[in-house]
């Protein structure tokens, strides 16, 4: 068994400063995720989606992001799976998008909201007919009794759906994180890392607070 006390690196890429930051975390945001994608990092835009249940026992899982703007992040998914019944009994999430190669992170935590039809549609749309006849297909997140079970349903779906693309089910749809704290981490050397935090002041009309962490 590989001794893992013993596996580390040391982060030596430049630090970041309040001065580096952009005015606003969406516009800092922006710039991070930019930075990954030219970079070539393989699925930039996956996100660790923590969610709890109504008694608070944790869940988490990866999702690809397929939005962001001033009013939050956004992935879509099906309402039926573990994260929609979590995310129905406690609209809450934490996400971190874990961007290694270039030794940072970015933390949020902040509720939870259903995007509506149109916007769903627009998740749904652009998705390949082989990903749409999954997702009508697969039951998420319950059990199933083989692969073979599985791919029968699709072939039996993708023969009885003549339209090129599968229309959007009712249980499918998307959500937005809305956030109330965007954390931005990067790694340094001797693990003094810099961690940067917007966090939202709900008492001063919902403007955001940059504060500094210890790491």
């Amino acid at each position: 068994m590989a001794d893992l006390s013993r596996m580390r690196r040391d982060y030596d890429r430049p630090g970041l400063r309040e001065e580096d930051l952009a005015p606003t975390w969406v516009e800092q945001f922006d710039r991070w995720f930019r930075d990954v994608v030219a970079a070539d990092v393989p699925d930039p835009n996956a996100v660790v989606v923590a969610t709890a249940d109504a008694d608070g026992a944790p869940d988490a899982r990866i999702v690809l992001l397929k939005g962001y703007d001033e009013a939050g992040f956004v992935f879509g998914t099906s309402y039926a799976s573990a994260k929609g019944a979590q995310l129905a009994a406690n609209p809450r999430a934490a996400l971190v998008f874990p961007w290694h190669a270039l030794q940072r992170q970015v933390r949020v935590t902040g509720t939870v909201e259903r995007i509506g039809d149109g916007a769903s549609d627009g998740l749904w749309d652009p998705r390949p007919r082989e990903a749409q006849l999954a997702a009508v297909a697969s039951v998420q997140s319950t059990v199933v009794d083989s692969r073979e079970e599985l791919e029968a349903r699709v072939r039996l779906l993708d023969e009885e759906t003549t339209t090129e693309k599968v229309p959007r089910p009712p249980v499918w749809g998307g959500y937005r994180v809305v956030p109330h704290s965007i954390e931005f981490w990067q790694g340094g050397p001797g693990r003094l890392h810099d961690r940067l935090r917007f966090v939202r002041d709900d008492e001063e009309g919902g403007g955001w607070v940059l504060q500094r962490l210890a790491p």
